[in-house]
C-alpha cells in the first residue's frame, strides 16, 4: 500500500477538483494512505467530502495574494505552489511514496529531487494554449486571456510562463490526460517531451448519485423540484462556459413547439463572489433571461450557503419561475436534478471542453445529454447510429441545438427507456470511479517502481531562487 500526497493549487467547486476528490476516496477504499494539499479550501465552497472527515485535506494558506488588480494570475499561481512545495520539503513534513500533481507542474522537479520522491502529473490541458485563447481556460487561468492582449509586452509575460510549463512538466514519471483529445493536443504542443500520456477518464461516484431517504424531506431539494418537465445545464458560471448557447435554443424550442411551452429550465452552477467572471457571467444570463425573452426566473441557494454569497437585487418571480437559476447546488440537489422524473434533457454548453464530467453524470442517470461536437464529450457520448445514441453532439448553434431539444422533447416512452439503458451502461463501464482510480492506481505503482530518484539539490535551489527572482521581475514590468 502507498502513501500519496494530491497537490491541488484550489481545492473548490469544478470539474477538475471533482477528480481529485473522486481519486483520493477511490485510492482510500484500495487501501492507501492519501492526503490532499491546497494553497485554498473554503469550507463554505468546496465539495462535502474535504469537509466532512472523508478525506484529509490540508489547507496551506500562502501569503500571495491570487492576482494584483486582477493581474498576474499565473504569475502569482506559481508562487502559490512554490510555497506549498516548501512547506511539504521542510524538516519534520510526512514523507510520501509519490505525489499526484494537477493543474500546475512548478513542483515537480522539487518533489523529485529534493523530496526523493516520485511523481504523476495530471494533465487537464496545457495552459499555453488556455493563456493565448486557442481553447477554453483552466480555472486557475481563467482570467489570463484578457492579461496584456498583444504585442511585444504579451510574449515576454507568456513565454518564461510557457517554457517552464513545458520544462517542469517534462520532470514527471508518468504523465496522464484526461481524455485522448487532451492528450493529441498536449504532444503537439510539448514536442520536447517525449513521453506519450496515458489515458485516464475522469470518474464518478456511482453511489452519490443514488437518491437517499433524506433527500426526500430535504427543504431545499424541494425548492428546486417541479412536476413540469425540465431541461438541466450544470456549469460554473463563467463565460467560457457559454450557458447562454442553453438559454437561446430553450427559449426557442418553448415558442416553436407547442408541446415545450411547459417547459422549465434550471440553471445550475459554481457561483464564487470573489470572481468577477461570475458575477458578470450571472448578470448577463439574468439580462437574457428576463430582457431579451421576457421570461420569468428566480435566483436560490442552498440553505447551507454563506450568506456572503451575493445575489444581485433582482425582480425575480419566486413562484413556478419559467427559468431557475440555482447557484452552489448541493450534492442532494445535484442528485435529485439528475434522477428526477420530470428532467428530460441535460444541456452541456461548452465547446472544446477538455473531457466534461457532467456528460457522463447525465448518462449514469439516464438523462439526454444534448453537448457540443469537439472535444472529450465526443468521447463520451455516442451519437449516431440511432440504436446506439446516448446522446446528441450539436455545433453550438442555438438553431442548431432546438431542432435537437425537438428531437429530445418528441421522444417516445419506448425510445427513452432504451436510451437510458445504453447510456447507464456505457457511464458505469468506462467512466466509473473505480476504472478511474484502478488508472491513477497504476500510474502510481509505476511510477514508485522506478529506480530511486538521484539528488540535485544545489542545482535545483538555483532554479527555483532563478524562477522566483523572474516572476518577481516580471510583475514589475
Amino acid at each position: 500500500m502507498l502513501k500519496i500526497a494530491f497537490i491541488h493549487p484550489d481545492l473548490g467547486i469544478g470539474g477538475a477538483e471533482r477528480l481529485v476528490v473522486d481519486a483520493a476516496l477511490g485510492l482510500q477504499d484500495f487501501g492507501h494512505e492519501v492526503d490532499i494539499y491546497t494553497s485554498h479550501h473554503d469550507p463554505n465552497h468546496c465539495f462535502e467530502e474535504t469537509k466532512d472527515g472523508r478525506l484529509k485535506v490540508h489547507n496551506v494558506v500562502p501569503p500571495f495574494p491570487r492576482a494584483i488588480n486582477g493581474k498576474f494570475h499565473i504569475l502569482l499561481a506559481h508562487l502559490r505552489q512554490l510555497h506549498l512545495t516548501t512547506y511539504l520539503l521542510s524538516p519534520g513534513a510526512p514523507r510520501y511514496d509519490v505525489f499526484f500533481v494537477d493543474q500546475l507542474s512548478t513542483c515537480i522537479p522539487l518533489l523529485r529531487s529534493i523530496g526523493h520522491a516520485r511523481v504523476v502529473f495530471y494533465c487537464h490541458f496545457p495552459d499555453k494554449l488556455l493563456a493565448n485563447g486557442e481553447f477554453i481556460e483552466d480555472p486557475v487561468v481563467r482570467a489570463e486571456r484578457n492579461l496584456l492582449k498583444g504585442g511585444l509586452l504579451k510574449r515576454i509575460y507568456r513565454y518564461p510562463m510557457d517554457w517552464l510549463e513545458e520544462f517542469t512538466t517534462r520532470q514527471a514519471d508518468v504523465i496522464l490526460a484526461n481524455s485522448k483529445f487532451t492528450g493529441r493536443v498536449f504532444k503537439d504542443h510539448f514536442p520536447s517531451i517525449q513521453q506519450i500520456p496515458e489515458v485516464v477518464y475522469p470518474g464518478i461516484n456511482i453511489a452519490a448519485y443514488e437518491a437517499t431517504e433524506d433527500s426526500i424531506t430535504d427543504s431545499d431539494v424541494a425548492a428546486i423540484l417541479s412536476d413540469q418537465p425540465t431541461l438541466i445545464s450544470l456549469n460554473r458560471f463563467e463565460k467560457k462556459k457559454n450557458v447562454a448557447l442553453a438559454v437561446e435554443a430553450f427559449a426557442r424550442i418553448r415558442t416553436q413547439e407547442p408541446s415545450a411551452s411547459n417547459l422549465r429550465l434550471v440553471l445550475g452552477g459554481g457561483y464564487d463572489p470573489r470572481l468577477e467572471d461570475n458575477m458578470l457571467t450571472l448578470y448577463s444570463l439574468i439580462d437574457l433571461v428576463s430582457k431579451k425573452h421576457t421570461l420569468t426566473y428566480n435566483v436560490i441557494t442552498p440553505s447551507s450557503s454563506p450568506k456572503a454569497v451575493k445575489i444581485p437585487p433582482l425582480n425575480t418571480t419566486p413562484e413556478n419561475p419559467v427559468v431557475l437559476f440555482l447557484l452552489n447546488f448541493t450534492t442532494a440537489q445535484r442528485t435529485a436534478l439528475l434522477t428526477s422524473p420530470s428532467t428530460i434533457g441535460l444541456l452541456y454548453t461548452p465547446a472544446n471542453e477538455h473531457f466534461g464530467i457532467v456528460p457522463v453524470e447525465g448518462m449514469l442517470c439516464g438523462v439526454p445529454v444534448l453537448a457540443c461536437d469537439s472535444g472529450g464529450p465526443v468521447e463520451s457520448i455516442v451519437d449516431k447510429p440511432a440504436d446506439e445514441r446516448t446522446g446528441w453532439l450539436r455545433a453550438p448553434d442555438p438553431e442548431i441545438w432546438t431542432e435537437a431539444l425537438r428531437e429530445i422533447v418528441g421522444m417516445g416512452y419506448e425510445e427513452r427507456v432504451q436510451m437510458r439503458v445504453r447510456a447507464k451502461k456505457r457511464a458505469r463501464e468506462l467512466f466509473g470511479m473505480e476504472a478511474m482510480a484502478r488508472g491513477i492506481e497504476d500510474a502510481l505503482k509505476e511510477a514508485v517502481s522506478m529506480e530511486k530518484v538521484r539528488s540535485r539539490l544545489m542545482f535545483w535551489l538555483l532554479v527555483t531562487l532563478g524562477i522566483v527572482g523572474l516572476v518577481l521581475a516580471l510583475m514589475w514590468v
